[in-house]
């Protein structure tokens, strides 16, 4: 493991290059809980600099749940950062909010903190992005006990029209082993985003699609997610996962997806190196169906298409 903590278990990540430095951001909970999956209820976000992908100096807590009533006030969850035009840092990160102790039911919400140097941060608590239940599944809709709308993935729009943001999230009418979908926002300015309808149909097998990332390399365009698998004569895989997408991912068809790096790994990243090559990082253990609790964060993986 490139990135581990003693005291915290580590897991979902992202990573922003400053041209200098790579800040990775990272969920940790402390082990002292005792039982991992008590982490998710948790989380907080902290942050770690690194030269080569490899060695990791860590900074600490950077961001924690808001106050009682928050979109946030249980736990801060995965997310991403971009810098806008202006040069300021914007992390777009999820908080969830659990409806009670003892409780899976959980919604949540797609949030925004600014930095001026990736190290201290300061959220807009204005910046709040929701599920839109005209073309996502809602907290209540089905027997899932969570509002999915989680793991927000920022990029630029290829025509320079504005940003768009790719989320975790369920179509309607799914079932408890389908409906994953590619959830899309758009913006014109980072700060004021509209939900519109999913970039591809509904997953027949894929009941999340976690941590997207569009990758574009080569003049070819993939859709990354870490996700298990339920095929329809059985046999759950997971781990992450790629698929090559048209430019603009419309349509994108997820069960076509193939495994690019399978369990222990998941929530994996593809950053490029500072030779430009493409990298996979993932953390290990943990994921959908794993007996073993998280181990940090891998060292950078070759990656080919």
């Amino acid at each position: 493991m490139a990135f581990r903590l003693d005291a915290h278990w580590v897991w979902d990540f992202w990573v922003a290059d400053d041209g200098d430095r790579y800040h990775l951001f990272y969920l940790h909970a402390p082990k002292a809980l005792g039982d991992p999956d008590l982490r998710h209820r948790n989380a907080r976000i902290g942050h770690a600099t690194s030269e080569d992908l490899t060695h990791w100096t860590d900074h600490g807590e950077v961001l924690a749940p808001g106050e009682p009533g928050s979109f946030d006030e249980t736990a801060t969850w995965t997310g991403c950062v971009v810098r806008d035009e202006a040069g300021l840092w914007r992390m777009f990160y999820t908080g969830a909010s659990f409806t009670a102790d003892g409780s899976p039911e959980n919604i949540e919400t797609i949030g925004c903190a600014v930095s001026e140097d990736l190290h201290a941060w300061r959220k807009l608590p204005d910046l709040v992005l929701r599920a839109d239940p005209a073309h996502y599944e809602t907290l209540g809709d089905t027997s899932w006990p969570e509002e999915a709308w989680r793991d927000p993935w920022v990029y630029r729009d290829e025509a320079g029209d504005g940003w768009h943001m790719l989320i975790t999230a369920r179509g309607h009418g799914a079932g408890m082993t389908s409906g994953g979908v590619v959830g899309h926002a758009r913006s014109a300015d980072l700060t004021t985003w509209t939900a519109g309808p999913p970039l591809g149909p509904s997953s027949a097998e894929f009941p999340h699609l976690e941590v997207l990332q569009r990758i574009d390399h080569g003049g070819r365009t993939f859709l990354t997610f870490s996700a298990a698998r339920h095929p329809a004569g059985g046999g759950m895989v997971s781990g992450v996962w790629a698929v090559e997408a048209p430019a603009d991912l419309e349509g994108v068809d997820v069960d076509r997806a193939r495994l690019i790096a399978p369990d222990p790994y998941y929530a994996g990243r593809i950053v490029r190196d500072r030779s430009d090559n493409l990298v996979l990082l993932a953390f290990s253990g943990g994921g959908p169906g794993s007996t073993q609790a998280p181990q940090g964060v891998s060292d950078p993986l070759p990656v080919s298409l």
